[in-house]
């Protein structure tokens, strides 16, 4: 299956929850180095993932910020955390951000995002419908639980959340490819085909949106197109398995055997079931 990527929602920022005070008490957390703890904590300058957790660590630990700071602190670091694959982690953080401001929503999804990547997909899907359940409106929650349910190969309820989160925020481009992937695999081609088109044209530039378009040109015989969508792909996501099947199957279709097969046989040496994906999805 191709890699697609959950809806982070992102780092807040923590400086106006932390100088609520008098100016006075703003000189001070300049003093003590809070301002330098809070812009590594709020990812400025999209700094790594290890400078994040430290600059978050550092404002937990101070004593000195209120429960509303220290939630959004918590997230942040989860965030940091999952974006170093440290996913327990990230729940723990996840589940205190939680604890400390119950009406804080961004930390529930992000939870899901963490069991999202962690393999844990059923706890993904409960922790999307708690993000759902406490804000009906949170676009990104769905286009997240649609993502869980396409990996359950839930591929019905999956059509249903991204249809719900486009309609909460046109301009989510993600969703927008992950309907076309979903409207791929069920045979809605020409409707999947839209998605992808309207995905690319807002300036996606994410392998998943090329291999699902790919893959629709594939299941409608232009395989000279799922080719050339297949090669970009592979220019944005150079082992991305999937879009080395997908092009090899293009090739042999248009009797280019010994290419066909040198992709067929580099996506399995990535991902030796990926065959039975697309077996799965109609295409042999």
């Amino acid at each position: 299956m191709t890699v697609r990527a959950a809806i982070v929602d992102g780092a807040a920022s923590i400086l106006v929850l932390l100088a609520l005070g008098s100016p006075a008490a703003a000189q001070q957390l300049q003093k003590n180095s809070h301002l330098k703890s809070i812009e590594q904590c709020n990812g400025t300058d999209r700094l790594p993932a290890q400078a994040r957790i430290a600059g978050c660590t550092a404002l937990i630990n101070s004593g000195d910020a209120k429960a509303d700071a220290l939630a959004v602190a918590y997230n942040n670091r989860g965030n940091a955390y999952t974006a170093a694959a440290e996913y327990d982690r990230a729940i723990s953080d996840f589940d205190r951000a939680i604890e400390l401001a119950s009406g804080y929503v961004k930390p529930v999804n992000n939870r899901g995002v963490a069991y999202l990547r962690k393999g844990a997909y059923g706890d993904a899907v409960k922790a999307f419908d708690e993000a759902i359940r406490r804000n009906p409106t949170y676009g990104r929650a769905f286009a997240n639980r649609a993502e869980a349910h396409l990996k359950l190969h839930q591929y019905d309820r999956a059509a249903l959340d991204f249809d719900e989160a486009i309609r909460l925020d046109p301009n989510l481009t993600l969703a927008r490819s992950g309907r076309c992937w979903t409207r791929a695999v069920i045979g809605d081609l020409q409707r999947g085909l839209d998605d992808c088109d309207r995905a690319i044209q807002s300036g996606s530039k994410d392998a998943a949106t090329y291999d699902s378009r790919a893959l629709i040109h594939l299941k409608t015989g232009r395989f000279a197109a799922a080719i050339d969508d297949y090669n970009s792909a592979l220019r944005l996501a150079p082992n991305l398995a999937s879009a080395l099947y997908g092009r090899g199957l293009a090739k042999l279709r248009l009797g280019d055997k010994a290419g066909g097969d040198r992709d067929v046989s580099a996506a399995r040496l990535i991902e030796l079931k990926v065959g039975d994906e697309f077996a799965r999805h109609g295409v042999q």
